[in-house]
């Protein structure tokens, strides 16, 4: 049993990659609660899904834009001052967000508007935050950090929309938005421990060519673009969450309580895929892992779509249907295969990519990662707000269990990829 949990190693043996690890914990338990709360006032305001999903496309252009430029901006500077006025930035957002809910002011444009720029926040903060990681722990334990990572993103992605489900049903969006100022703050006082960290190599500027320099050694590594590859599939395809406050409402009843138990199970899952990953460091073959993985939150996700399927409705009284507890079950399943697909697409880009570059192609793993579910947000949405939620999560989770697998079977440098030799398949930078 104790080789299949977590290694703590990292934590033990790095007093700054603890304090980064608990920032990026609280940061992100900040970010799902205010995911969770924005969606659930916007359906409030409008009761349509597809309102909802555009809370995703008013993040994803600002988090591709400064994604990628974001990127040029950790390789020119030192890191832990971009961490720290990002997270500010981010911190200044949360009080007016908190404020146009107490006092009730708060219209859907605005909250548009205020989710894009704390998406832009977003598309900063997180490369410098993973480009420092491997600065902090050796080459070894790199794997045992992504599995931290991941059971760090699991913890707050579970924490922090249940909490927000919870906090609007007990005392309105105000108090889910005062909870994530709360945990902001947290944040921040640790990111001010953490030493200078500027980055390694000859200096770079910040720009478009910078950015195009990234682009270009990207190129060369044909696996890491595979690994972006089937994550997007993944999340456009199949990410449920914009389903999550209709279901509340017309089909398994229960309003945001449901919406956020069904976020806590898709989190769950993930958590305790970080929690069992002792074994994961042993894995030789990480690019068959994740395509395997990857299917895997495809079924599990179209598993869920069924259990929507035949549900009766809402029952009376205002409980959610018994159905909800399956169908947090294959939420819970869905994100464990989430985190061993993460977890292994993280080590290999950590690994394979020079310090110089690792913000730059942080950043484009960062527009992939955060803003495949908002594009997915947009694409989902539009597809329940026609044909339903159930049958939006069975074809979505359907289409990429196939995608992943036909383009892993056409491109095989995926599943060719050994650990053992990480720079096998590296050409020349053009």
């Amino acid at each position: 049993m104790r080789g299949l949990l977590v290694d703590l190693t990292p934590l033990r043996t790095s007093r700054d990659y603890r304090h980064i690890w608990y920032g990026g914990a609280l940061t992100g338990m900040a970010n799902s609660l205010s995911a969770m709360a924005v969606g659930l006032q916007v359906y409030d305001l409008t009761g349509d899904t597809l309102a909802v999903g555009v809370v995703g496309f008013a993040s994803l252009v600002p988090l591709v834009l400064l994604g990628l430029y974001g990127g040029s901006i950790v390789d020119a500077y030192d890191r832990r001052k971009v961490l720290v006025w990002t997270i500010t930035g981010g911190t200044a957002i949360a009080i007016a967000l908190a404020v146009l809910a107490f006092t009730g002011t708060a219209t859907v444009g605005l909250l548009y508007a205020l989710v894009a720029i704390q998406s832009g926040l977003y598309a900063i903060h997180q490369p410098a935050r993973s480009a420092v990681i491997p600065r902090l722990v050796s080459t070894r334990l790199i794997p045992a950090a992504a599995a931290l990572g991941s059971l760090a993103m699991g913890l707050s992605m579970m924490v922090g929309p249940l909490f927000a489900g919870f906090l609007v049903d007990l005392g309105g969006y105000g108090m889910a938005y005062s909870m994530q100022l709360a945990l902001l703050a947290a944040a921040t006082v640790l990111l001010f421990t953490l030493p200078s960290l500027m980055p390694e190599g000859e200096p770079t500027r910040a720009g478009l060519r910078s950015v195009m320099e990234g682009l270009r050694y990207l190129k060369t590594r044909p696996t890491l673009g595979m690994t972006f590859l089937v994550d997007i599939f993944a999340m456009v395809l199949a990410m449920p969450r914009v389903l999550f406050p209709a279901v509340g409402v017309v089909i398994l009843g229960g309003g945001s309580r449901t919406a956020g138990i069904l976020a806590a199970a898709l989190a769950a899952g993930s958590l305790l895929g970080g929690v069992f990953s002792g074994r994961i460091g042993r894995i030789d073959r990480q690019g068959r892992a994740i395509v395997v993985a990857v299917a895997l939150w495809g079924l599990f996700i179209a598993a869920f779509g069924v259990v929507l399927a035949v549900a009766p409705g809402p029952p009376p009284g205002g409980n959610p249907h018994p159905l909800i507890w399956p169908a947090a079950v294959f939420l819970g399943m869905a994100g464990f295969s989430d985190t061993v697909s993460a977890i292994f697409r993280s080590t290999i880009l950590q690994v394979a990519t020079p310090d110089a570059y690792r913000g730059r192609l942080q950043g484009v793993f960062t527009v992939v990662v955060a803003g495949g579910p908002h594009l997915g947000a947009l694409v989902l949405g539009s597809f329940a707000s026609r044909f339903g939620e159930d049958m939006a999560a069975v074809v979505g989770g359907i289409l990429c269990a196939v995608a992943v697998v036909v383009v892993a079977l056409r491109q095989k440098g995926l599943l060719a990829y050994d650990a053992r030799d990480p720079g096998a398949e590296e050409l020349q930078p053009a």
